[in-house]
C-alpha cells in the first residue's frame, strides 16, 4: 500500500512541473542553430512569468537593445527581461510579449512544454502568422 501511495504522490508531482515553465532554458539561434543565450524564467508576485536573460552564449553585434521602443531601449541584453507577462492557460501559458533583442521587436507570445523543451511562439495579430523557437532545459 505504501508503495502505490508513493507512485501516486510521485505522478503527482511530476504532472505539476511538467506544466510549469520556471527554471533556465537555453535560446538556440534560428539562423545558426547554435546556443545564444540562457533565459531563466520566474513567476512574480503577480502571478505572471517573465523571463531575463542572464547569460550570453555568444557575443551578440550589439552589446544593447538600441532598437527596442520601450524601457528597454539602449540597455544591455544581458540581464534585459525579455519575456513579460505571461500567464498560465491549461498546460499552455498566454497574454504575455516576447521581444528580439536583436531587432528590438516585440511580439504576442505563447509557450507550450514538451517535457524538458519549451515552444516558445512570437507572433503579430494572430498565433498562425508568427514563428517558433524551442529552448531545452538547462540542467
Amino acid at each position: 500500500m505504501k508503495k502505490i501511495a508513493f507512485a501516486f504522490v510521485a505522478l503527482f508531482f511530476a504532472t505539476l512541473s511538467y506544466a510549469q515553465i520556471e527554471g533556465k532554458w537555453k535560446t538556440i539561434d534560428d539562423e545558426t542553430g547554435q546556443a545564444k543565450s540562457i533565459v531563466e524564467i520566474t513567476k512574480k508576485a503577480d502571478g505572471k512569468y517573465y523571463g531575463k536573460v542572464i547569460q550570453l552564449l555568444i557575443k551578440p553585434a550589439i552589446a544593447n537593445c538600441v532598437d527596442c521602443k520601450d524601457d528597454r531601449k539602449n540597455k544591455p541584453i544581458l540581464g534585459m527581461e525579455v519575456l513579460r507577462g505571461m500567464k498560465k492557460d491549461g498546460s499552455e501559458f498566454t497574454g504575455g510579449t516576447i521581444t528580439d533583442p536583436k531587432t528590438g521587436k516585440t511580439y504576442k507570445s505563447n509557450i507550450t512544454r514538451d517535457g524538458d523543451k519549451l515552444n516558445v511562439r512570437g507572433y503579430i495579430g494572430f498565433s498562425l502568422i508568427g514563428r517558433t523557437q524551442t529552448w531545452t532545459k538547462v540542467k
